[in-house]
């Protein structure tokens, strides 16, 4: 079972955030193009696109994956949703398609420990990915 960082952790920056490279993104620590910001959410391109549209939107408070948000802060999924269609349709990618990805955990192609959605467009994607 995996064990869920608590939301009293979360706020206060507990030892996860610490190392987290998109909790630094979000603090401005490191340095990203960012295209959109809330105050849930950031989108910001990806370092290493793999579209011509690449952007990675990412919630302001650390969740380790899926799993680890509490049933009651599920809204955050809605609002992400909702921030990649805003941006696709402000991007021009709506009329031609889009694709929106999470992967959760190792096997599933996680690579930061902070949960994040791409959204990629700008070109033909082929399935399945990598």
């Amino acid at each position: 079972m995996l064990k869920s960082i608590s939301k009293k952790e979360r706020n206060r920056g507990g030892e996860r955030m610490v190392d987290c490279i998109f909790c630094k993104i979000i603090k401005g620590e490191i340095e990203s193009q960012r295209i959109y910001e809330d105050d849930k959410v950031v989108a910001f391109k990806d370092i290493d696109p793999q579209a011509p549209t690449h952007l990675l939107i990412i919630p302001k408070v650390h969740y380790s994956n899926l799993l680890d948000i509490p049933e009651d802060e599920l809204n955050i999924l809605v609002h992400i949703h909702s921030v990649a269609i805003k941006l696709a349709k402000d991007l021009g990618l709506a009329d031609k398609g889009f694709r929106i990805v999470n992967n959760c955990g190792k096997e599933g192609g996680q690579s930061v420990d902070h949960i994040h959605y791409h959204l990629l467009g700008g070109r033909q994607l082929t399935w399945p990915p990598g």
